[in-house]
């Protein structure tokens, strides 16, 4: 099966393609080894988290800074911690909550990219008396990981860097952004209503297409639980989100996990319009649909089923405290309070921290699109990041 190649990518540097072009090899390689064809979930890892090679596991810029010049943006996309303070800080507040409601003093913090979330949580849990928190941070990317170490050099042994899940944890789970990098499995429904896996295989001229083939039976009983056969449907499942939902509630002993991300409820996520799936790529700040483009050196995402997740974490014996949209879940904790300390008088610094928050709450941006689901154990009062607005009867 053919794909459409995407249009308007920028151009890339030499030592880039060569890094690509390895990439390439490998992958070929792995669909080699595996008789010529590899579910997709399989390719996806190598190409993100191959050592060495993959897009998190190798050298690459991945996250812009926010003070880059525009015209030449560095990096291939811009999270929310980039864009302003202001959502760290506000993170920082509901973090605060759980910390003081279970007696705990630690944050765990997953895929913490530049460390600029970290950097905003811990300054502003020090404004708030609770400069004794300790920061943890599981982290793949070797160079993400040294940029870390020098943004938080300041906050001295507080931040400490993991190699492993902990054995137990009690405290606030911060996830911005890391379920949508999980490798996913793609499926389509046939015309005669079965489901089959798509994965990558190789032509005559060893470029990567697509090829779907029977899935296996705990694929295809997954999707059929999930929704009605629609001839020619293709989406995503992800199992290993779920599973790393599931592992939480092995190893979370008190305390709540924030999960941030971009998706939707399985009503949505699903729905009948949504015909091709969720899969998206993410290269020098383009966003386009071809993961087979320039592998090694684009991010490629999928969106979140947070039903699946909210489902995984009660599977596992966690508490589902909250599911809202982003915009509404930093208005709740505190958004605007912050923003009300500002000076209006000071026109340049008042419009230069108020453009990104927009961003943040715009329902047409980051806004609704991104959401935040809440899990935990032990908790006993309401978070106030859901105290309006929430949606788990959505979900």
């Amino acid at each position: 099966m053919q794909r459409p190649s995407p249009a308007n990518l920028p151009a890339l540097p030499p030592a880039a393609l060569e890094h690509s072009a390895t990439m390439a090899a490998h992958l070929r390689a792995a669909i080699a080894a595996n008789g010529g064809w590899l579910p997709f979930d399989r390719w996806m890892a190598q190409a993100l988290y191959a050592p060495g090679l993959g897009y998190y596991a190798a050298g690459n810029v991945k996250l812009a800074e926010a003070d880059g010049d525009a015209r030449m943006p560095t990096g291939d996309f811009v999270t929310a911690p980039q864009l302003t303070p202001l959502f760290a800080r506000t993170l920082a507040r509901q973090a605060a909550q759980v910390l003081r409601q279970t007696q705990t003093d630690a944050v765990l913090e997953f895929g913490a990219g530049t460390g600029a979330l970290a950097e905003g949580v811990l300054a502003e849990l020090d404004a708030m008396g609770l400069e004794r928190t300790r920061y943890l941070i599981l982290e793949v990317s070797a160079d993400l990981r040294a940029r870390q170490a020098e943004r938080l050099a300041a906050f001295g042994d507080r931040v400490q860097w993991l190699d492993a899940l902990p054995g137990t944890f009690a405290g606030c789970v911060l996830a911005n952004e890391v379920l949508d990098a999980m490798p996913v499995s793609i499926f389509r429904w046939s015309d005669d209503g079965t489901v089959l896996e798509r994965g990558v295989a190789l032509d005559a001229a060893r470029a990567f297409i697509w090829e779907d083939r029977p899935a296996p039976p705990a694929l295809a009983s997954a999707v059929a639980a999930r929704m009605p056969a629609l001839p020619g449907y293709v989406s995503e499942i992800n199992p290993q989100g779920e599973a790393w939902i599931a592992a939480m509630g092995g190893w979370l002993e008190r305390g709540a996990a924030l999960l941030v991300d971009y998706g939707f409820p399985r009503c949505e996520y699903y729905h009948p319009q949504r015909t091709g799936g969720t899969l998206m790529c993410h290269l020098r700040h383009h966003a386009h649909g071809d993961p087979f483009t320039a592998p090694g050196l684009q991010d490629i995402t999928a969106h979140v089923d947070f039903t699946a997740m909210a489902d995984a974490a009660q599977a596992a014996g966690l508490q589902v405290l909250g599911y809202t949209s982003q915009a509404r879940f930093l208005m709740n904790a505190g958004l605007m309070e912050l923003l009300a300390q500002l000076d209006p008088a000071d026109v340049q610094n008042y419009a230069q921290t108020v453009a990104p928050v927009q961003k943040l709450l715009s329902e047409a941006e980051m806004g609704e699109l991104f959401k935040v689901l809440a899990v935990g154990r032990g908790m006993t009062e309401p978070l106030a990041g859901f105290s309006r607005g929430d949606r788990l009867g959505k979900l």
